[in-house]
């Protein structure tokens, strides 16, 4: 992605900065991955408002994010890069070979047209695919990571976010956080290869 500086006008854009979306390919989303966000409007079981101050806004669609990646061993063609107003990071598009569609979080430099495979056994190092943290090499970049076996991904979901593979040793994997922290995840969990998409995300600013 790059990002498109503003004339400085006014006090409030001198500092500000917007994406510019270069590396979106599809710009509406999949009807049948997103649902409508409910509204609450401050409101609880029983209809008495109990927090203040909210309701209105513009209607916004959730995507349905595959964070699992439990399509073990079928393999999918990467068919668009979008943009998702409720998360900093990309979602890729994969349709499988089964007629199945998913969204997935995007990694960097995922293209269009590429294959990617999820899979419980050693399969190839490449960029989008999703395996045990057992089988990566230590010093290897992963994202999506799982806490517990089949629960999803956890860890490191956010745009620019990236978890090293320290290495592994009996039950357990050691990763090294975004934060610099060396955690230990059973060796078990799913991971995908590569940075979350969008690492400019960070130099952002919407002004004053």
């Amino acid at each position: 992605m790059g990002i498109n500086k503003v004339k400085a006008n006014t006090p409030g854009r001198r500092e500000a900065s917007f994406d510019d979306f270069q590396d979106l390919t599809k710009f509406s989303p999949e009807k049948n991955l997103i649902v409508i966000k409910k509204k609450r409007g401050g409101r609880n079981a029983q209809g008495k408002i109990t927090v203040r101050h909210q309701g209105g806004g513009a209607k916004r669609f959730v995507r349905l994010v595959d964070f699992k990646r439990d399509k073990f061993n079928v393999p999918a063609t990467v068919a668009a890069i979008e943009y998702d107003p409720n998360r900093g990071a990309r979602l890729a598009l994969l349709h499988y070979v089964d007629g199945d569609k998913r969204y997935i979080i995007a990694p960097l430099d995922l293209k269009v047209g590429e294959k990617v495979l999820s899979s419980k056994e050693l399969i190839e190092l490449k960029v989008g695919n999703a395996l045990p943290l057992q089988f990566i090499p230590a010093g290897m970049p992963v994202s999506s990571v799982e806490l517990e076996p089949g629960q999803g991904a956890k860890i490191a979901r956010g745009a620019g976010n990236v978890v090293f593979v320290m290495g592994v040793e009996g039950k357990y994997a050691q990763l090294k956080m975004p934060s610099g922290e060396i955690r230990q995840v059973k060796k078990e969990c799913l991971c995908t290869i590569g940075q979350v998409s969008n690492p400019d995300k960070r130099h952002i600013s919407l002004g004053k």
